[in-house]
């Protein structure tokens, strides 16, 4: 008797599955996903922009179905996108990438207002918009937004000559550095070594410095895979060089001491920049250089706009950062004396380097560290 009970209520509980089962087909519900909250499906697509490790992670999720690509497009979601998320490759650049990284600025993204407006600014050469959208990401206290707006500064970019604002550089400069660019406490303390565009003071200067190469040599610690710190092929030491760099004047750097530190990593939109002007559009302009640091990839809005080195004047930098960057890597092996200099345009190029950055003539203390 029992048995047949809990017979006929299994069989009562089938059918009960199956009327709801066909009046979930009826009415077009195929499963439970659709009748999740769209704010849980939002919580998870947050995450997933927030932690992509490229572009490809996010796209393969939007065309998994058209409700996630549909929230997916949300301004929530493209407000937490993380810089791997909008890196983006200048061989693949066409306009819906371009209004992607739009949909994503006009979201409040401070990293892709930093990214396309350096985009805009210095490959597309649309210089009011670029700025524009590198101030809105400075305004969120972006970092590198407020540095690179420092270096418009300093070099008077989009202008002429006499649109440098030498205070408003060191200002943003020292923003940056308070909120942690390695490149901007560099720079700051070039400014202060040399009094250029704030009053001299070579030991405070020597003091960011110092505390530049210690963040940098952080940085390489805590982003180096454990197999790199086990093997020792780098941070090694060798008393020769420092007996060699030990009079170099200035602050040096650790591997000036004898130490073999890698080099720091390229953000992508420096990437993007230096791949659009060195293989895909070919030079910013007749005239015009390309930063020589490999990092960096900025172009000149106009001749003579970046720093020559006074000594081989083969190499030119956007910023005292990048000259002192370059210099340790690799130019200090190369940097050979040369008498003149000549441009592009065959004629001798007058004060085609800033006398604040040159030392006495010497090959070391021209790139001064």
């Amino acid at each position: 008797m029992e048995r047949r009970r809990r017979m006929d209520f299994t069989s009562e509980q089938m059918g009960c599955r199956k009327r709801l089962k066909g009046s979930l087909e009826s009415a077009g519900e195929s499963d439970f996903f659709d009748a999740l909250p769209d704010d849980l499906v939002l919580c998870i697509l947050c995450k997933l922009s927030s932690t992509a490790s490229c572009p490809a992670d996010f796209i393969s999720f939007l065309i998994t179905c058209k409700r996630f690509n549909g929230l997916g497009l949300h301004s929530l979601v493209l407000s937490k996108a993380c810089e791997e998320m909008i890196s983006v490759k200048a061989k693949n650049w066409s306009e819906s990438t371009h209004r992607f990284l739009k949909l994503c600025a006009d979201s409040g993204n401070a990293e892709a207002c930093y990214t396309l407006g350096m985009i805009r600014f210095y490959c597309l050469q649309n210089r009011g918009s670029g700025a524009s959208l590198m101030a809105k990401a400075a305004i969120s206290s972006h970092a590198p937004a407020i540095y690179s707006l420092a270096v418009i500064q300093f070099n008077g970019s989009g202008g002429s000559k006499n649109d440098k604002d030498l205070r408003a550089g060191v200002a943003l400069c020292a923003r940056a550095a308070f909120l942690g660019h390695i490149n901007a406490l560099r720079e700051l303390g070039h400014c202060l070594q040399d009094g250029y565009g704030v009053k001299q003071n070579i030991a405070k200067g020597r003091r960011f410095l110092i505390q530049a190469n210690a963040q940098e040599l952080a940085a390489v610690l805590d982003t180096a895979a454990p197999s790199a710190l086990n093997v020792g092929s780098w941070l090694t030491w060798n008393p020769l060089l420092l007996h060699r760099y030990v009079s170099v004047a200035g602050c040096t750097f650790l591997s000036d001491f004898g130490y073999n530190v890698p080099a720091p990593e390229t953000h992508p939109v420096n990437r993007f920049i230096s791949d659009w002007f060195s293989g895909f559009e070919g030079i910013p302009g007749p005239g015009l250089r390309l930063c020589s640091h490999p990092g960096c990839g900025r172009p000149e809005t106009r001749r003579h706009e970046f720093r020559r080195c006074s000594v081989c004047g083969a190499v030119n930098y956007c910023s005292r950062a990048c000259q002192a960057l370059d210099w340790k890597l690799r130019h200090k092996a190369e940097c050979t004396a040369a008498e003149r200099w000549i441009d592009d345009g065959g004629e001798i190029e007058p004060n085609g380097i800033d006398i604040n950055i040159v030392g006495n003539g010497n090959a070391e203390e021209a790139m001064e560290i």
